[in-house]
């Protein structure tokens, strides 16, 4: 794939203790060897697949979420964009964003180890609250959604990694307050940003701010509402 290609890709956030006084998400680091951002801190993600179309939901996509994702000349279809975000959580980290529910015919090998627990994917509580295109000259460009949601939709043991890759190492809940002292992507320390303005609120934003960065200019939108 050309340099230049930008991909889909979705952004998981989870946050424990969202209501507490010490709230905590889940951030992972990036390999000294890995193409794309080494040695950072970040959250659970990647690009959309190909399989990631057609995945069944436990049950479906909120109407407000799935019109925002249409929102600023999208490319992948909605609920794709979804489900590579819990499908991303679930290689990375092992955890589950899901519902018990036997998986409806044969699972693409890219969710085989997911289809096993004996889940659907559920985006249940799920809140699209950030994206950001690469800018030009990134080594890999992607759009990026971020989502948010309350660790309590995960299904299972909230620090159990055992079934996690290798493709982030030192998985571990990051107080918020300190998560900004680690070595972080500039659109990491935003998005951080934005988060730690509207906890404890967990509901969708009034607008989704949208970094939309092509090759020929650079725009700050707000999905739902107008250019800043």
């Amino acid at each position: 794939m050309n340099k230049s290609t930008i991909r889909d890709a979705a952004t998981l956030i989870l946050v424990r203790d969202a209501q507490g006084a010490m709230p905590k998400i889940l951030m992972g680091q990036r390999g000294t060897k890995a193409a794309f951002m080494p040695n950072k801190f970040v959250f659970p993600g990647g690009a959309v697949d190909t399989t990631d179309h057609k995945i069944p939901m436990a049950r479906p996509l909120n109407g407000l979420c799935r019109a925002r994702l249409t929102q600023g000349a999208g490319r992948a279809d909605p609920t794709a964009i979804v489900a590579a975000a819990i499908r991303e959580l679930w290689e990375e980290t092992g955890l589950i964003l899901g519902q018990p529910h036997r998986w409806p015919g044969t699972p693409p090998p890219t969710w085989q180890g997911f289809a096993a627990t004996g889940h659907l994917p559920a985006p249940a509580g799920l809140r699209f609250v950030f994206r950001a295109i690469t800018p030009p000259g990134a080594t890999r460009r992607f759009d990026a959604r971020f989502f948010l949601t309350d660790a309590n939709h995960v299904a299972g043991d909230l620090d159990d990694f055992s079934n996690a890759s290798d493709e982030l190492s030192h998985l571990r809940w990051v107080p918020l307050s300190e998560a900004r002292a680690l070595d972080l992507p500039f659109i990491t320390e935003v998005v951080l940003a934005e988060v730690a303005a509207r906890l404890p609120d967990l509901s969708a934003p009034p607008t989704v701010p949208f970094f939309q960065n092509d090759d020929e200019q650079s725009l700050f939108l707000r999905l739902g509402g107008s250019a800043l």
